[in-house]
């Protein structure tokens, strides 16, 4: 019977810990301007945490693990509604929907992010990617990278980085991008609400935006000189960097 009960704390231990190891590895995702931590089960918007219950969290992580894919109404009953609970599934899952929708700022009419298929399920529309952590909060006060100097890393296979003027902007480039509309960002840039800084100039760190990833900086060189704009954080680097 000792034995028994070992292997019994034994399997228990290695099923919690296999648990434990699987929420680990669920992964943030970004869109737009949103941040979902799906482990955490809480979303952000350029690092400010939106308040969006439970079971809205969960259809959204359902939808982004498989985003431009059909997921269906029925696998979402499986996945989130166990069997043995009585509750009205249909108006569940219309009512966490509309919620999602409301927090994304999201219309069923002309969806950016949530397709509704009839009787078949529910689409994430546009471009996601893997964020890598969860947005951390930056005091009121400002980081403590404030006011350092950065220079430019390259856009892969290229020799710019592009930053939009503003968080406005931004959030229309991202929408073009997911798109696909070249020529609107063209014009973007036209208008010179998008700006082509050229890589190893320097720009000045003015604050950071949070769960975007972006930071907005001053630019110091080049034909943009004095503007200011956002920039991915992971194109800026120390300049003790470059010159090493």
């Amino acid at each position: 019977m000792v034995r028994e009960g070992r292997g019994v704390c034994y399997i228990a231990e290695t099923q919690e810990k296999a648990m434990s190891a699987a929420e680990k590895a669920k992964p943030v995702y970004r869109f737009g301007p949103y941040v979902a931590d799906v482990r955490a089960g809480e979303l952000y918007k350029r690092g400010k945490k939106n308040k969006v219950q439970q079971q809205p969290m969960q259809v959204l992580a359902a939808l982004l693990e498989k985003a431009g894919e059909v997921v269906a109404r029925e696998e979402l009953r499986a996945g989130i509604w166990p069997a043995d609970t009585f509750v009205d599934f249909e108006h569940s899952l219309n009512t966490a929907i509309k919620k999602l929708r409301k927090a994304l700022g999201d219309n069923a009419n002309r969806p950016k992010y949530i397709e509704t298929l009839p009787r078949r399920g529910y689409r994430f529309l546009g471009e996601v990617e893997a964020a890598g952590e969860a947005p951390r909060a930056v005091s009121k006060s400002g980081s403590a990278l404030a006011g350092k100097t950065f220079v430019l890393a390259a856009e892969e296979g290229g020799g710019c980085v592009v930053a939009p003027v503003d968080e406005k902007c931004f959030e229309e480039w991202q929408r073009l991008k997911e798109l696909g509309d070249d020529v609107g960002v063209s014009i973007l840039i036209t208008e010179k609400k998008l700006l082509l800084l050229e890589a190893g100039s320097a720009v000045r760190l003015l604050s950071v935006k949070g769960g975007a990833g972006f930071c907005e900086v001053r630019i110091l060189e080049g034909e943009h000189y004095g503007k200011s704009a956002l920039v991915a954080r992971k194109k800026l680097l120390e300049e003790k960097k470059r010159k090493g």
